[in-house]
């Protein structure tokens, strides 16, 4: 099953849903500020990613900053504990198909792995 970890207001995610549509994919959406991520849940995705957890998180966000996620010591579990506290800081959308995952940025990225 592909999954797709979606935030309506955000245009790149809503592109990237439109192409799993096109492409016939069955999916399900996870609106993962509603529902966010476990702690193993994110800590999967990220080693399906191949990334850090500073990679997938949104620098820009105004918590970011408001939190000390800038403090480059902060060790891997802190920053995933302050995502899975703040889903806002994960970067969207990310699509999990075939034991792989993408963030959908640009939406096609997405057809690499579905």
């Amino acid at each position: 099953m592909t999954t797709i970890y979606h935030n309506p207001r955000c245009s790149k995610s809503r592109a990237t849903l439109a192409i799993l549509e096109q492409e016939g994919i069955d999916y399900s959406v996870v609106e993962y500020l509603k529902n966010p991520p476990t702690k193993n849940e994110l800590t999967d995705i990220l080693s399906k990613l191949g990334v850090s957890a500073r990679t997938l998180i949104r620098k820009k966000e105004p918590i970011y900053k408001a939190e000390g996620l800038d403090n480059e010591t902060l060790s891997e579990k802190e920053l995933v504990s302050a995502m899975v506290a703040h889903p806002i800081l994960i970067e969207r959308p990310i699509v999990v198909a075939n034991g792989r995952a993408v963030i959908g940025r640009p939406p096609e990225s997405v057809l690499a792995i579905i």
